[in-house]
């Protein structure tokens, strides 16, 4: 019996691996073929729980060439999921061009509820949860000075991602913009064995990760102007 959807967007775990839904399991195990970010970080996921599917390379290097074939495949019938290393795809990682390939083509997409960074984040900061921003990865040059003179009079709580190694420089940049004073919240590794978050002021913030070595993915929380 095939299914009844072409394309399957399908969250998989921020961390922990048994942050993944059973609907998800059955759907990777019936699926015609699986599209993966990166193939050797899935497949360590697929052989966790005893997979065995196809997958087919699908990241921002190469998606512009493959849509089209995609699209055919799911047009001729065949079924596929979507996933990336970790989360939701299409939220800071590939999936979206697909997502509106399919859909411009009449082909029935479904994304399954699931794990996705920001939520955890957002909720264990302790701030203000009911009106946010997600704002993903800042452009690191061109265009980051204007967004931050904008974001600097949100009054929604902001979302940002960032990598480790720009942390600091990131913090730093925030409270120029913000102020020292504005409140936020750096959480890492979350749902992993080193998960940690460290809420305070940005300058607190600043001055915290300045002295530690600071290692996996980071999710930034930080108020919104008063």
């Amino acid at each position: 019996m095939r299914l009844p959807t072409q394309l399957y967007v399908v969250p998989t775990p921020i961390g922990n691996l048994e942050d993944i839904t059973v609907r998800a399991l059955r759907i990777l195990k019936e699926v015609d073929f699986i599209l993966a970010e990166d193939t050797r970080t899935s497949g360590n996921l697929l052989k966790h729980y005893g997979i065995e599917n196809k997958l087919v390379p699908h990241h921002q290097f190469n998606e512009h060439k493959t849509i089209e074939n995609i699209v055919a495949r799911l047009t001729d019938g065949a079924s596929c999921a979507l996933i990336s290393d970790a989360g939701t795809p299409a939220i800071s990682d590939p999936g979206f061009m697909l997502v509106r390939a399919c859909i411009q083509s009449g082909l029935r997409v479904e994304c399954l509820p699931g794990p996705t960074a920001f939520v955890p984040a957002l909720v264990n900061s302790g701030i203000a949860s009911d009106r946010f921003v997600f704002e993903g990865f800042l452009p690191h040059k061109k265009g980051r000075h204007s967004r931050l003179t904008i974001l600097a009079e949100e009054e929604k709580t902001m979302i940002f991602y960032e990598s480790p190694h720009r942390l600091v420089k990131a913090l730093t940049q925030f409270a120029g913009y913000f102020g020292e004073e504005r409140y936020g919240c750096v959480s890492r590794e979350l749902t992993k064995i080193y998960e940690e978050n460290v809420r305070g002021s940005l300058r607190e913030l600043i001055t915290y990760f300045e002295k530690k070595t600071v290692k996996g993915e980071i999710v930034i929380v930080i108020s919104g102007k008063s």
